[in-house]
């Protein structure tokens, strides 16, 4: 069985002050969540230029943050 990641955690990585996850984004989500909510949404490193959005926990509640995180396993488990 491949080994696929679908959500990493990131605890303040590289002192950016954040306590988020970073999880897969179709095409086109990761800008738009980002432009809709930069406060919640940005950019991580490295897997960014991917599509992958981070997401800051504390600025969600965790009913959409599970729907986030759902949506990640589906664009992974099934393509």
């Amino acid at each position: 069985m491949k080994k696929r990641v679908i959500v990493m955690f990131a605890n303040n990585h590289h002192n950016d002050g954040r306590v988020a996850i970073w999880i897969p984004a179709p095409t086109g989500v990761q800008e738009a969540l980002i432009e809709h909510d930069a406060e919640t949404f940005f950019r991580p490193p490295y897997v960014g230029v991917k599509g992958w959005v981070g997401i800051v926990l504390d600025r969600m509640d965790d009913d959409a943050l599970t729907e986030h995180i759902r949506s990640a396993y589906n664009l992974i488990v099934n393509p």
